[in-house]
């Protein structure tokens, strides 16, 4: 038997707990954008890349993440149509907040890395708003952020997910 079959921390190769993640975050955007009606509503749209910018800043402290997020933050501004640079900067957001208080967060059960992510993707979705309202000159709806901050809250279990399969993987940051 291997090492992985006993849940052994996994290889911290780049394009495993990165390009992965990555890859399903966009396919999971595009998939949710569909217009789909179930039950008369349309299928939410939460930000997926918070989850792995949460995430991220967690398993390892690399050069790596804030350029997948800035990727992934510049696919979201052209897939939804908003300004150029938000989702990045909202994503980094996250990211730089996570990052700052990564030795408070680890080690920590659930609920509170659970409480830690809405802190951070409270943060990110602030900055969005308040970069929109510079931005555009106008206050987005309130109640439609809060309607993606609650979805984008509900994918926190992958995020605990890929913390919990890589948190082991490189013992130089622990």
């Amino acid at each position: 038997m291997t090492a992985g079959a006993f849940g052994a921390a996994r290889s911290m190769n780049p394009v495993v707990w990165l390009g992965a993640p990555a890859a399903m975050a966009v396919i999971g955007t595009v998939v949710l954008a569909t217009p789909i009606k179930v039950f008369g509503l349309l299928l939410p749209q939460p930000v997926i890349p918070l989850a792995l910018a949460f995430a991220w800043a967690l398993i390892r402290p690399s050069v790596l993440p804030p350029f997948a997020l800035l990727a992934l933050g510049l696919f979201l501004d052209v897939f939804w149509g908003g300004p150029q640079g938000l989702w990045p900067l909202c994503l980094l957001t996250a990211y730089a907040a996570t990052l700052s208080i990564r030795r408070l967060i680890t080690g920590h059960g659930f609920a509170a890395l659970w409480a830690w992510y809405a802190a951070a993707s409270a943060c990110a979705f602030f900055a969005g708003y308040l970069l929109t309202i510079l931005a555009s000159g106008a206050a987005p709806s309130l109640a439609s952020t809060a309607w993606a901050y609650g979805w984008t809250l509900l994918l926190f279990p992958f995020a605990h997910r890929l913390i919990e399969r890589y948190a082991d993987a490189d013992v130089r940051f622990r």
